[in-house]
């Protein structure tokens, strides 16, 4: 099912992310360590939506250029998070795999849809009408950068219009990230991912961010 609906073969990164209203001294510092990346990647932008279940923190759902991809938690080591791709589906989406992958990851009941395939307004129409499920706005500018071998990112982010920053670290390799973490001067920071952070900008959950 995952392979016929266009699932990458990506090798899961650790990552170390964090949310605030200001890290320039760790975008300062990334910056001057950093190695040269192309030039495409040195500001980018995006629009994505946001699927926010009440009922999970493990599952990353979020809709992109017409395509649906889900991200799972699958470990937390040394405080680093490790996602692997679940699932990515481009609408419009089959009933059968809303009720057989995508309602699950969501820990959401399914409500009765009348077509057999689903176009995106017409579910972005049933989860603003679902008692578990919201969707949130969210504008990307980043930057990216490359420190000790391990994939940096800075970012402006806009979450239902409320501006934040957030900068990242990512790796298949343990140690990279933490070198960069404490070279960077990030030690001691929270490790906020999009989820976490987005719940608690729209007040799903009563905690503030790392800064």
């Amino acid at each position: 099912m995952k392979e016929q609906m266009g699932m990458d073969k990506v090798q899961p990164r650790f990552e170390f992310r964090t949310f605030g209203q200001n890290f320039d001294w760790a975008v300062k510092r990334m910056a001057r360590l950093s190695m040269p990346v192309p030039e495409n990647l040195w500001d980018r932008h995006s629009d994505e939506i946001y699927i926010v279940s009440r009922a999970i923190t493990h599952n990353n759902t979020k809709i992109r250029d017409g395509l649906l991809d889900i991200k799972t938690l699958i470990e937390t080591k040394q405080g680093l998070e490790k996602w692997n791709p679940l699932l990515k589906v481009v609408f419009p989406i089959s009933v059968d795999a809303l009720r057989d992958e995508i309602f699950p990851a969501l820990q959401a009941d399914m409500p009765t849809f009348d077509q057999n395939n689903i176009h995106m307004a017409a579910f972005l129409e049933m989860v603003q009408g679902h008692p578990k499920l919201v969707a949130v706005r969210i504008h990307k500018q980043r930057s990216a950068y490359l420190v000790n071998n391990a994939i940096c990112e800075t970012g402006s982010v806009l979450i239902n219009g409320a501006r934040v920053e957030t900068i990242c670290i990512e790796s298949t390799e343990m140690d990279d990230i933490l070198k960069a973490i404490n070279e960077i001067g990030l030690a001691g920071i929270e490790n906020i991912n999009y989820l976490q952070a987005i719940k608690r900008v729209i007040g799903m959950i009563d905690k503030p961010l790392a800064n």
